[in-house]
């Protein structure tokens, strides 16, 4: 069974949240600082971290920001209600959900497992596939790796997903409902502007690999395109 972080201030949510995935069969770690968590998620990467937004020491998002220099381990945010806050920006900076808090531990559960499907690739769906490669481009969903020009680069869930329904056909222009429902389970909803977050991010990755980095076109008013080179 799967491995969770619980990251959030408030001990009686993090007792509560623990008591409830334990007994869903899960391992739990908990810790209730964003400086703390940082520091062992970087050393012992477990399979899914739920992240509070609001925290002591270290903010939710300044956490992620640091995680994501260096892993692409799936992470929900937990935000208040009354959190007046930009989804958008935590997509941005490679959240993989939200969830607002309160809300019931099946629903979070429910997101979790959602979340948990799409990291595990799709390989556990649909079989042992082979990498795909597209020019300098090389993705292999088996085992969640990409490379360009034999270079590593980084991509969380969300990222390869969107990539691969790209890479998939090379020409043929995706538009966001399509790369949404390649990338995201059904029980997630985002909107056209989370696309467009990943696909700058997605760039972004590639060009600090190649500065030179142009195989994503953006097709205005229809979507994006894989152009292979």
């Amino acid at each position: 069974m799967a491995t969770l972080a619980l990251v959030d201030d408030d001990e009686n949510i993090v007792e509560s949240l623990k008591m409830f995935f334990e007994a869903e069969g899960y391992k739990i770690r908990s810790y209730h600082d964003g400086q703390s968590a940082l520091t062992a998620l970087t050393e012992t990467p477990p399979d899914l971290v739920i992240l509070d937004v609001k925290m002591p020491k270290m903010d939710g998002m300044e956490v992620l920001r640091r995680l994501r220099q260096t892993s692409d381990i799936p992470v929900i945010f937990l935000t208040s209600k009354d959190e007046e806050i930009d989804e958008v920006i935590g997509f941005n900076i490679g959240a993989d959900d939200f969830v607002r808090k309160p809300c019931s531990n099946r629903l979070l559960s429910e997101r979790v497992k959602a979340v948990l499907r799409r990291s595990r690739g799709t390989s556990e769906m649909d079989g042992d596939q082979k990498p795909i490669v597209r020019g300098r481009l090389v993705l292999d969903p088996n085992r969640h790796v990409c490379s360009w020009d034999g270079e590593p680069v980084r991509l969380t869930v969300t990222e390869f997903l969107i990539l691969l329904a790209l890479a998939q056909r090379p020409g043929f222009v995706k538009n966001r409902d399509q790369l949404m429902d390649a990338a995201y389970d059904d029980q997630i909803y985002v909107d056209d502007r989370t696309i467009d977050s990943h696909i700058k991010r997605l760039r972004k990755k590639f060009r600090d690999v190649d500065g030179e980095f142009d195989a994503i076109e953006t097709l205005y008013g229809v979507g994006y395109r894989y152009k292979e080179s």
